[in-house]
């Protein structure tokens, strides 16, 4: 038996004793030390995405230490240090063997359940995954580090579907998590002005630090005539939606030059209003990001290197025992709190 923080019911969280999952012969039994908590762990546990159906262990941003491995495992032993994909993919399938894992037609997502599968997770003790998506961890990264490579692995993903390019001028909406990962690897990719837009000061004050060189709070001032003054009039070249309200994408569509570009990434509402005819005349091009495709090993490199930040957004780490109080704590908007991890 272990422990395992479980979703008994909606907004009810227990630390229980649970069997240690099974390990086949393809999988890796993972003994976890650090998993952080998700904001769709937060939203999931009020039932409202119906992507949480009780009981379930949630927890997919997680890293540990190999504890056994299954008959058909040739790659790790017990001891290695390392991290997993959130998403389970089946690698034979039209969109696998075309390298888009991410759009798998039998994809999975730990901690997930739902009325097609259920999946448990990783705040648990032990987590059993398919080793064909587990990743070592370089020395240089802690296991707390290598937790947070699942949304940094979501942000990369997201410039790998832009159309980033040296010199260009980049605007970035929303500036929670993602969006300041976001802003890391636009300074890494050479963009010559990054400009941040959000509601709230503290948002735009750690845009500045990530690289930011203006910031915008789109409350209090007109988003579009700011950017236009720091595009010689013209507009930014490409931006990043990582909120998902129709408020937020039209501000994007709007902060863009003729022929431009934005990368969708936000999905918090499933339907928006859409200035169809200004993207149409405008020749705009839009781009859909869903989570990552087999760029964990690039990020790993990224925070080993130190060239991407994430020690930063790293609120706290307390034990798993107290995960129903983290929990609670960020469902209910502690505005001090980035990301928490658990560890059990």
């Amino acid at each position: 038996m272990m422990k395992a923080l479980v979703l008994r019911d909606y907004k009810q969280l227990s630390l229980d004793e649970v069997p240690v999952p099974e390990c086949g012969r393809n999988d890796l039994l993972i003994r976890v030390k650090a998993c952080a908590i998700c904001g769709s762990d937060i939203h999931g546990m009020d039932g409202s995405t119906g992507r949480r159906i009780p009981p379930i262990i949630m927890g997919h941003e997680a890293s540990g230490v190999v504890e056994k491995v299954g008959s058909d495992v040739a790659d790790f032993k017990p001891g290695d240090r390392v991290t997993f994909d959130s998403t389970v993919y089946c690698g034979r399938c039209f969109h696998c063997s075309h390298g888009e894992v991410n759009l798998c037609d039998n994809r999975r997502v730990l901690g997930v359940s739902c009325e097609d599968y259920r999946l448990h997770g990783a705040f648990a003790e032990y987590v059993a995954v398919p080793q064909h998506i587990v990743y070592h961890i370089p020395d240089e990264v802690s296991f707390e580090q290598a937790a947070m490579v699942e949304p940094l692995s979501i942000a990369f993903h997201a410039l790998r579907r832009s159309s980033v390019s040296l010199n260009s001028a980049a605007v970035v909406v929303g500036s929670g998590m993602i969006g300041l990962l976001i802003i890391q690897l636009l300074k890494i990719a050479g963009c010559k002005r990054i400009i941040a837009v959000d509601i709230k000061e503290s948002a735009l004050d750690a845009a500045r630090k990530f690289g930011a060189e203006i910031t915008i709070n789109s409350s209090k001032t007109d988003v579009r005539a700011e950017i236009l003054k720091a595009t010689d009039n013209r507009g930014a070249d490409l931006a990043f939606e990582v909120v998902g309200i129709a408020q937020t994408l039209k501000t994007a569509i709007y902060s863009l030059r003729k022929g431009g570009s934005v990368t969708l990434v936000g999905n918090l509402h499933p339907n928006v209003d859409f200035p169809l005819q200004y993207v149409v005349t405008r020749q705009i091009s839009l781009y859909g990001s869903c989570a990552s495709s087999l760029e964990y090993p690039d990020c790993l490199d990224l925070i080993a290197s130190g060239k991407v930040d994430v020690e930063s957004f790293i609120s706290k780490a307390a034990p798993l025992s107290e995960g129903s109080e983290w929990f609670h704590r960020l469902y209910k908007g502690d505005s001090d709190l980035m990301k928490v991890i658990l560890k059990p």
